[in-house]
This record gives structure tokens, C-alpha cells and sequence, in this order.
């Protein structure tokens, strides 16, 4: 079977799965960050060894499993963790549940992620919209033969697309006020992303600050490039779950990571819950 087959019969096992319950939005909560799917009504709990093909999730803080149902009101599909290239996996491997959840058919992703902070002014527990990313993973997983029966959507699918707008304007305007109902403001920042496992030394960090580098992460721009190649729209949020090496007293480790998205995970919960049946209204006024 082909990689294109492997996502179908992946899907197809999903669909089963969640019988007649067909998500629009998918968000995939990262280190720390899975208290939005325990707001989902009458859930179903589908673990990833439970489908044909899917890696499963090795680190702490990632529950490894699809919590898929309604966020008030909004059909959605929540992957309680992810994989990373830094697992061993490989880059057809780590963007894998980004094609199932288009085949599943997901037109929105609220991709979330730990990452440090690299700007000033950025405080430890603060959520960040992405605008932009910088990849310095050292590799694209849209390397090889293209494969043009991802598409989602009419014009997409292509070998050579554009990524001018990576992050939707749209979804970060309805992030916006979603936020201002909350009771908070969001800053808007760039994300780059390395391979890890490793943190980045206190000279790399000057150096990503000096490309325009916000956030500092090791994820979420492999899934937002499929995404946007299959023709999903994304929406990144950041949580500041350190200040990147050399700015703080602190060593880092990644129980401080999770033990910082534990503090803010539900004041990410309460946004998606706002944010789900906004994005899914979003959709239908797109089509």
C-alpha cells in the first residue's frame, strides 16, 4: 500500500469509529495543554493504536489519543498529543495525523504548542497567536513525489504553493475576540522550529531573535505546511511555557515545560471552547 492508501484506511477506520459524528475543526494540543478536550460533549475516545497506521505519541504530556465530539455546539476532532520528528519518526510519520484528520474532513486546525520565549517582554503561562513561522527543522515533509489527492479544496494539492498567509488571518481575528471575551489580550509572534531533542544553547537563541524569531519550538510547522498544502486553514497558538535559553535563571527541562502548560491549559480551554463553533461558522460562511 502507498502512504496516500496508509491515510485512507486510517481515516476510513476513524470514520467507522466515530459513527455518524462528522468534525469540521481539528485541534492538536500539545506538552501539557489537554484539558480542552475534557470539555467535549459526549465524547468519543478513539487511542491511536487503536488506528490502522497512526505513530503513537512517547512523550510525557501527550495522552496520545483522538477526543472527538462537540465544543460547544461545534463538531471537532482534539488529537490529545502529537509525534515528533525527534521521537524518530519520520517526516511522512509526524505529519501522518494532519492528512488523516483532512481525509476526516477537518477544514480548520487550531495547532497548539509549548514553546520559549524569545521576545522580551514575553511572560512564562502567556498564549501567543502565530503569524508566521520560521522552519529551521532542516528539512520540509513535502519532500518527494507530490501527491495531489490531499487536496481538501479546489486549487490546493499542488507542488508548488503559496504560504504568504501560513496562519488565516480570518481564524486570528475570531482568536482576537474570542480572547477579549475571555477577558484577556493575545500578542501575535513567529514561531521557529528546530529538530530537538535538545534546547537550544543561549548563541542560538541571539541568533533566531535576530531572524525575527518570537517563539522557539519543536513542532507545529511540519502540520501547518500539510495543512496548508492539503488547503486547511490554521490557527497556531503558543504557550510561553519558559524563557529560552540564556534569559532565564533557570536550567531547562521539559518538567518545567509541563508543569507550565498544566497551569495555563485551561485558560487555553476556555479560548478553543469560544473559538470552536466561531471557526466551524467561519467554515460555513466559506463555502
Amino acid at each position: 500500500m502507498s502512504y496516500y492508501d496508509h491515510v485512507v484506511e486510517a481515516a476510513e477506520s476513524l470514520r467507522i469509529k466515530l459513527g455518524g459524528l462528522v468534525p469540521r475543526v481539528g485541534i492538536v494540543l500539545g506538552s501539557g495543554l489537554g484539558a480542552a478536550a475534557d470539555t467535549v460533549a459526549d465524547p468519543i475516545i478513539v487511542p491511536y493504536e487503536e488506528i490502522p497506521n497512526f505513530p503513537r505519541s512517547t512523550v510525557e504530556g501527550h495522552a496520545g489519543r483522538i477526543v472527538a465530539g462537540l465544543l460547544n455546539g461545534a463538531p471537532v476532532a482534539i488529537m490529545q498529543g502529537r509525534v515528533h520528528y525527534y521521537e524518530g519518526y519520520t517526516p511522512a510519520q509526524v505529519t501522518f495525523p494532519m492528512r488523516v484528520l483532512g481525509k476526516l474532513g477537518i477544514r480548520a486546525v487550531a495547532l497548539t504548542n509549548a514553546a520559549g520565549g524569545i521576545a522580551e517582554g514575553l511572560s512564562i503561562g502567556q498564549l501567543v497567536l502565530l503569524s508566521d513561522h520560521i522552519n529551521q527543522m532542516g528539512w520540509n515533509p513535502l519532500i518527494g513525489p507530490n501527491e495531489p489527492r490531499f487536496a481538501v479544496r479546489q486549487g490546493t494539492g499542488l507542488r508548488f504553493f503559496d504560504m504568504t498567509e501560513a496562519y488565516s488571518k480570518p481564524l486570528r481575528a475570531l482568536a482576537h475576540e474570542a480572547a477579549a471575551d475571555e477577558g484577556f489580550n493575545l500578542v501575535e509572534g513567529v514561531y521557529l522550529a528546530t529538530p530537538g531533542p535538545s534546547f537550544e544553547t543561549p548563541a542560538e537563541i541571539r541568533a533566531f531573535r535576530t531572524l525575527g524569531a518570537t517563539l522557539v519550538g519543536m513542532s507545529t510547522v511540519p502540520e501547518t505546511i500539510v495543512a496548508r498544502h492539503m488547503g486547511i486553514e490554521v490557527l497556531g497558538i503558543s504557550c510561553v511555557t519558559n524563557l529560552a535559553a540564556g534569559l532565564g535563571a533557570k536550567q531547562l527541562s521539559h518538567q518545567e515545560v509541563f508543569e507550565a502548560g498544566r497551569q495555563v491549559e485551561h485558560r487555553l480551554a476556555a479560548l478553543l471552547k469560544r473559538l470552536a463553533p466561531r471557526i466551524a461558522a467561519h467554515l460555513d460562511d466559506a463555502q
